[in-house]
């Protein structure tokens, strides 16, 4: 079987056609090589579900294209599969002949259920490996991992991806994606380029198991429309030593409408027991940190820097913004520690609940909106009644999707500076005391 699959790469790198590479991934175990050169395909390529410890392996220059026309969910299907592992080869998947607008699904309905344009999508997979795989042009995700278990992302190339709405805005898609309860996954030492979506996201169901055990490191990103990486429903995540500029462009792809603000490290659902510590981004039109969801967890030692003026960044926001939309989470017990704050367009940390520690920042450069005195031209307002919470560069708030008034907090040793920040630097709503929070030796001046 495999060397009369070899002779028909031998005719289609004479030019005698295209290949038909689907007979070669009936197999049950042992390695699937795929040609060298371009190779069309017109329909999926489906790993059997009884297949274990199967390699799919390229070489430098092999490269799978996904003809007009195409029929299929992503280039590369393996489902309840195990060990497998991929390595050496591009998926082009030839969005300009292949693109549809699409919205989001349902919210009852997990992304590896609708699946199109994408590149390999896998599901109930027990040991998948992805190395030296490049992804190009997708209109949908480059991977989807869904309901799997020991799952490694290394070395990957994301660029020129991602699909829009019918108003031409991203649909989250273009990178790589890790939902429905995944365990022990790993994305680390991989470059994204021109992604409209999000760049790495973990997701789940709010009626399914949480993503739980896994580390997001390494990884570059550049020119982002979305977020650069989102935890969400998770729990035990390490996001660490990331970089990444541009995060929130192009202006035109982002998802104003259906409240898409891009975000360096966003969060959503419940999040618990992680960690987002040695990023750095530069560039970000919306927010460094998002802790929607997030608690009982560690954000230190990360580096957010905006060098333009307030014009540049329409949707440029805090630098550390606290949530609660899930109904299942409190913000309580998060140490915000060691981080630099940057150029940001209104305050440096937006607070609700606690207790959390908030030590050792510096928010630097604050309000470059120049809020409240600059209200007609940048808005400089949210809540009714709170006009203190744009202008502030540390700000106790009493609520965000739900009410949680911040107290016990420890807010000390922070650095803080911007506009008029010598008497604005903490901010806090109608109803909270002084006395409701520890608030001492932070250092104030105008910039």
């Amino acid at each position: 079987m495999l060397r009369s699959f070899l002779a028909l790469v031998a005719l289609a790198a004479a030019g005698c056609g295209p290949v038909d590479l689907r007979p070669s991934f009936r197999r049950a175990s042992g390695v699937i090589e795929l040609p060298a050169g371009v190779t069309e395909i017109r329909h999926e390529l489906v790993l059997s579900a009884s297949a274990g410890d199967v390699e799919i392996a390229g070489k430098p220059d092999t490269v799978l294209r996904m003809a007009s026309g195409f029929q299929g969910r992503a280039a590369i299907v393996i489902g309840k599969a195990k060990r497998v592992r991929l390595r050496d080869f591009t998926i082009d998947g030839n969005r300009a002949a292949l693109a549809r607008p699409t919205g989001l699904p349902p919210h009852d309905v997990p992304f590896a259920r609708i699946a199109a344009g994408g590149g390999v999508l896998a599901f109930f997979v027990e040991g998948l490996t992805l190395t030296n795989v490049r992804f190009r042009e997708m209109d949908g995700f480059a991977v989807i991992a869904a309901a799997s278990r020991d799952v490694l992302i290394e070395k990957v190339l994301v660029e020129n991806s991602g699909g829009r709405m019918k108003n031409g805005r991203n649909n989250t898609s273009g990178g790589i994606l890790i939902e429905e309860g995944t365990e022990r996954f790993t994305v680390r030492d991989s470059v994204f380029r021109n992604v409209l979506g999000n760049a790495v996201w973990t997701h789940s169901l709010y009626t399914s198991a949480r993503n739980r055990d896994g580390l997001i490191t390494g990884n570059r990103f550049e020119t982002i429309a979305r977020d650069a990486v989102q935890v969400g429903h998770a729990t035990r995540v390490r996001v660490e030593n990331n970089t990444g500029r541009r995060i929130g462009f192009p202006l035109a792809a982002v998802d104003i409408e259906g409240g898409g603000i891009p975000v360096g490290v966003d969060t959503a659902g419940n999040v618990d027991q992680s960690v987002y510590a040695g990023n750095r981004f530069e560039e970000v039109n919306g927010k460094c940190i998002d802790l929607d969801g997030f608690h009982h967890g560690e954000v230190r030692d990360n580096v957010c820097i905006n060098r333009g003026p307030a014009d540049d960044y329409p949707n440029g926001h805090f630098g550390l913004v606290m949530n609660n939309a899930n109904p299942d989470m409190r913000s309580e017990r998060i140490v915000v520690r060691g981080n630099t704050f940057q150029g940001m367009k209104f305050g440096g940390v937006f607070v609700i609940g606690g207790p959390h520690e908030i030590t050792g920042n510096r928010l630097l450069n604050l309000n470059t909106a120049g809020c409240n005195e600059n209200a007609a031209r940048f808005g400089c307002a949210h809540f009714a009644g709170e006009p203190a919470l744009f202008e502030s560069g540390i700000y106790l708030g009493r609520r965000a999707e739900r009410p949680a008034v911040a107290r016990g907090n420890r807010i000390e040793d922070n650095e803080i500076s911007g506009h008029r920040m010598a008497t604005r630097c903490i901010g806090r709503a109608p109803g909270i005391a002084p006395a409701d929070n520890t608030v001492r030796n932070n250092r104030c001046r105008d910039q």
